[in-house]
């Protein structure tokens, strides 16, 4: 048979025992004061170094973003930098000789469009296609065999950079019948 105790409190325990071991207490003694204390300026220096620490990585993440932005196109302007040097090269030859001319012209194009290919600017000729008003500009409405919409003339080839228009094509468009 199970014992019950003939007074509730003597199952509850006291103030003294209950409490957690950081909480003062009056029989606290001043020894646990300042070990609370020295605690206190612990977790307040790791706080602080904490909101230092913070503020730091979140400094130089918007500087890494601002040098990205600013030399995002390094690459690209350095391989433009021969398509430059070609065409001075061009403009100082003899100009009695055409071919030598047009050997460095389409040899600069060739530079050029590596370029582009290297920076993902992709050419846009959409002669057949159907008009995209996202991607081309009418120039002209023409009577034509075409379909109605259809580009049958393009004046200037559009470009875009990773799917993204740089610029639109701008082209003529069948009116249609």
């Amino acid at each position: 048979m199970h014992e019950t105790p003939d007074h509730p409190q003597d199952t509850i325990p006291t103030a003294a025992e209950s409490a957690p071991s950081d909480t003062p207490t009056p029989e606290t003694s001043a020894a646990d004061l300042e070990r609370l204390g020295r605690e206190l300026e612990e977790a307040r220096a790791a706080v602080l170094y904490a909101r230092a620490e913070t503020e730091n990585i979140r400094r130089r993440a918007a500087e890494d973003v601002q040098k990205a932005s600013r030399f995002a196109v390094e690459k690209f302007a350095g391989n433009l930098l021969s398509v430059k040097d070609s065409l001075e090269a061009a403009l100082a030859s003899d100009p009695a000789n055409a071919a030598a001319l047009r050997e460095g012209v389409e040899l600069t194009l060739r530079q050029l469009d590596a370029a582009f290919e290297g920076a993902h600017i992709k050419p846009e000729d959409p002669l057949g296609d159907k008009f995209d008003p996202n991607r081309h500009q009418a120039m002209a409405m023409v009577d034509s065999e075409q379909p109605a919409n259809t580009v049958v003339a393009v004046m200037l080839k559009g470009y875009t950079l990773h799917e993204r228009v740089l610029r639109p094509a701008l082209v003529s468009v069948a009116k249609g019948s």
